[in-house]
């Protein structure tokens, strides 16, 4: 067979109703779609068999991590040109599904067949029905679809205990950040941050997180002798700097055992150890306040919409009347149904394992809820935007090194994470936002000046 390719665009045209936003070349060499731009590969039969199997934006994923698609040309316009498929919000609703849209093709299908195609149903939906049995049958007979492929290796191991317990919620941690220092040197740069960076014209991305770090703390009012608590410090680079350009007395938290084995190297080969501690330790275990001040940049994430008010009052409780919290996070556009959120498939099982966005209105509203004034919210959207495609450039320049240091599989996840995510940053699907708020004291004085976002001078 020579025409996989030209049979593959005519089904995704179907699909589409409209022309085929990229070239396809199949891995028969047979070649479809618009002749200029990236190309997408398909090595194998495997990649259609794990659509078939998990349709949407998993079983794409899956095969992205397998290897069994690959991309030749601009990643960044290739998801660009494709993000219509991905993200369903884009699109105008699809037709109410007819009660089998399978039904036809049952008798014409091998038994062991008929699982895989029922999976299929979700994307015939989408078609009329004289098309869906074509298109289906089409896609069928090219993916062979049995048996169903394992999942690669990279992908989240089931999960014990209840959402967001402590057990959990280490669990969790480990998978995301416990997979080598060494690695995620390759990704950051020197600086080791691992959240949003704060750009100006011309900036490097590791000014612009050096810069970023002197942000979170002029906000803060750090001043000599004050106690900050860094909430999810990762590899210590807010704590590193608080200490360091402001004299504050920091206590950093992370669930990570390799991180805090690097952080500590840190703060020892800086001398900062009469300034600097870093625990492993979860939020809600943290009793030796009262703390001047709080940092939490990019830690809220993996809260959870069911614990961020006890999230939001641990942190009230652990501050100083007039004391400053910082909460630096990702938020989501608000849904039509709040009761209804949809986790994100493929970051959900390679990236941020129970990892929940909610809309900056709703921290905002939170945060009130347990006794903040909140006082500033800056919205940081695009730096986020920036800060990725510097992660993604630095990746595919250390690429040999970095599926050394860990796998092609884990590589191939981060790469496409970070690209789409830049993307969603960049058309507003996704935006970031640091949230200033303070525990007034008892009548009512927030400590803060009038003119607020003066922010101070800015540390060298």
């Amino acid at each position: 067979m020579t025409d996989a390719a030209p049979r593959l665009a005519a089904l995704a045209e179907t699909l589409l109703g409209g022309p085929l936003p990229v070239r396809i070349r199949a891995w028969d060499g047979t070649e479809a779609g618009p002749p200029e731009g990236p190309v997408l590969v398909v090595r194998g039969r495997r990649a259609l068999r794990r659509m078939l199997w998990k349709p949407g934006e998993l079983g794409l994923a899956r095969a992205w991590v397998a290897g069994d698609l690959a991309v030749e040309g601009d990643l960044f316009e290739m998801l660009d040109r494709v993000a219509g498929l991905l993200w369903q919000r884009d699109r105008p609703p699809a037709p109410a599904p007819p009660a089998s849209p399978l039904s036809v093709l049952r008798p014409r299908l091998p038994r062991r067949v008929t699982a895989a195609a029922d999976t299929a149903a979700a994307a015939a939906a989408l078609l009329g029905d004289a098309d869906a049995r074509s298109a289906v049958r089409d896609l069928v007979t090219l993916a062979r679809p049995w048996p169903a492929p394992a999942p690669p290796a990279e992908e989240a191991a089931r999960r014990g205990g209840p959402r967001h317990s402590r057990g959990r919620d280490r669990q969790a941690v480990s998978h995301h950040y416990d997979v080598g220092n060494d690695f995620y040197e390759r990704v950051l740069g020197p600086s080791m941050v691992y959240s949003c960076a704060y750009w100006t014209p011309g900036s490097t991305l590791e000014r612009a997180q050096h810069d970023k770090l002197d942000l979170v703390c002029r906000k803060l009012a750090l001043k000599p002798g004050d106690r900050l608590l860094d909430v999810g410090c990762g590899w210590g680079s807010m704590a590193l700097h608080a200490a360091r350009a402001h004299g504050a007395r920091v206590t950093g938290i992370t669930l990570s055992r390799e991180q805090a084995a690097y952080a500590r190297k840190k703060v020892a080969d800086e001398g900062l150890a009469d300034l600097v501690e870093i625990r492993i330790q979860d939020y809600r275990d943290v009793k030796d306040g009262p703390y001047d001040a709080i940092s939490s940049i990019g830690m809220a994430e993996h809260v959870g919409a069911e614990r961020y008010r006890d999230y939001a009052r641990t942190l009230h409780a652990l501050l100083r009347p007039g004391g400053l919290l910082l909460n630096h996070q990702i938020a989501r556009p608000p849904e039509a149904d709040e009761g209804a959120y949809r986790v994100d498939e493929f970051i959900d099982a390679y990236v941020f394992p129970d990892g929940e966005l909610s809309p900056v209105g709703t921290t905002v509203g939170e945060l009130e809820r347990a006794g903040f004034e909140v006082r500033d919210v800056e919205a940081l959207r695009e730096h986020y935007a920036l800060t990725l495609r510097a992660w993604v450039a630095r990746l595919e320049e250390h690429w040999d090194e970095a599926v050394a240091l860990t796998s092609a599989g884990r590589a191939r996840v981060w790469q496409l994470y970070m690209a789409a995510s830049a993307l969603a940053f960049e058309r507003g699907r996704l935006g970031v936002n640091q949230v200033l708020a303070v525990r007034s004291a008892a009548r009512g004085d927030s400590g803060l000046p009038l003119r607020l976002r003066t922010w101070g001078a800015q540390s060298a």
